[in-house]
């Protein structure tokens, strides 16, 4: 059985309530020892820029920024889609240092042969 997670987002801070139930899942996953993967795609890239993880998306919901840092010290790491990334014209010195530019044969490779436990926001 795998002990792997991926969490696939395409909101951005648009919909920050969104975004904060998919940073739940995934730091959950990745606080519980699983390996964990956030793919990142349309308005999601935006997220893996350096700054960009601001506010509270609800009453009582935590800060994002605390999210993502908790995502970070659990060893969680960001798949960010390079031709989502690359046609709103980022800048991919400012990824996080989590992230990096990778498509879906890098996301299926690291998935590998055993399988992922999947979510999708």
């Amino acid at each position: 059985m795998s002990n792997k997670a991926v969490v696939s987002l395409t909101t951005g801070l648009e919909d920050a309530e969104k975004v904060t139930v998919a940073f739940l899942v995934a730091v959950g996953a990745a606080e519980q020892q699983r390996e964990t993967l956030m793919f990142l795609t349309k308005e999601a890239v935006r997220l893996a820029l350096d700054g960009t993880i601001q506010g509270v998306a609800c009453e009582g919901c935590p800060p994002l920024p605390d999210l993502a840092a908790r995502f970070e010290t659990a060893g969680g790491i960001y798949m960010v889609c390079p031709i989502c990334f690359e046609a709103k014209h980022l800048d991919k010195d400012a990824l996080v240092s989590n992230a990096e530019l990778a498509g879906t044969v890098p996301m299926w490779k690291w998935i590998g042969d055993e399988g992922a436990v999947t979510f999708s926001y």
